[in-house]
């Protein structure tokens, strides 16, 4: 009578080892796939250097300095800089484009300028409807 209630106890014990197996097979194919995708690459478009004709007009370009300060320079009469301050910028650059309407106004801002001043700075041209805004950059020669 004892050997027959050994066989009825309950076993209590789980069989992992067909779960690590299925889990390491899981991985594996992880591993090898995972390579093969690229989901951070993006294509950019690219375009041409635009022809130069008579009725492109130099920019006003707008210069953040490293200490924050703004500088408004109107390419088409020469290299003189005129310091400015955010709340008389979108007042100048109007009066200058009154004169030339087709004249864009870009951004040029120090590399170590921080970002939201930049947006800043675009954001009151963009308020004031001025339409051709953009952001000088320089390309780097090999």
């Amino acid at each position: 009578m004892r050997s027959s209630r050994r066989n009825r106890n309950l076993m209590n014990q789980i069989n992992v080892v067909p779960y690590i197996d299925v889990m390491l097979v899981l991985l594996v194919i992880f591993m090898v796939t995972a390579p093969m995708m690229n989901p951070g690459q993006v294509d950019l478009p690219s375009v041409n250097k635009s022809k130069p004709t008579a009725a492109n007009v130099p920019p006003l370009v707008v210069t953040i300095k490293k200490d924050s300060t703004l500088t408004l320079r109107d390419m088409s009469k020469g290299d003189l800089e005129y310091n400015t301050s955010a709340a008389t910028l979108l007042n100048e650059v109007k009066m200058r484009l009154a004169a030339q309407p087709e004249q864009a106004v870009v951004i040029a801002a120090d590399k170590s300028v921080r970002y939201e001043e930049v947006m800043n700075v675009m954001s009151i041209l963009k308020d004031g409807n001025i339409r051709k805004v953009g952001l000088l950059t320089q390309s780097k020669t090999p």
